[in-house]
């Protein structure tokens, strides 16, 4: 995890979001408005949370890199004033949902007789190099011209391709 962990956030759960976002386009309300969570965790208490579904216990190394902004959270002051709601699932059960979903899927895939190898990226390879600061993430291809291709590179060639 890059930095302390101590860094905080606020995450918002996607029937949540979709409640929102139908709640403001049914309104009148014409402003920006916030409509995120006020749930703040520490991406400590995240991994903890995630890791308590299924992992158990599982050392968190704590490595150099970018963190953003110590700590970020939602004001939903404007949102429950003006569409008279504020999303409401905590981040455990949303997060829960989320696990629950994506082991079943893993699960049908089995009994279908694929296995797929989901610890690694088949876009990006990470590696001690790659989280340098400042340094683009480098995939595992090369390009004509023999250099490694950024996954900024990466990921729009993907987009070209999925049109």
């Amino acid at each position: 995890m890059w930095g302390d962990g101590k860094q905080t956030r606020s995450f918002c759960y996607i029937d949540d979001a979709v409640e929102g976002v139908l709640r403001l386009m049914r309104s009148d309300v014409t402003e920006p408005i916030n409509m995120g969570s006020d749930e703040m965790v520490s991406m400590n208490e995240m991994a903890s949370i995630v890791l308590g579904f299924g992992a158990g216990e599982l050392p968190i190394k704590h490595i150099p890199g970018p963190e953003g902004v110590r700590g970020r959270n939602s004001d939903n002051t404007l949102c429950k004033e003006k569409l008279g709601w504020a999303p409401s699932i905590p981040i455990r059960d949303g997060l829960k949902l989320t696990y629950d979903w994506i082991k079943a899927e893993i699960e049908a895939e089995r009994k279908g007789g694929r296995q797929i190898n989901y610890t690694k990226s088949r876009v990006v390879h990470q590696d001690a190099a790659s989280l340098e600061l400042n340094k683009p993430l480098f995939t595992n291809e090369i390009g004509d011209d023999g250099e490694s291709i950024t996954v900024f590179e990466n990921v729009a060639k993907k987009a070209k391709t999925d049109k």
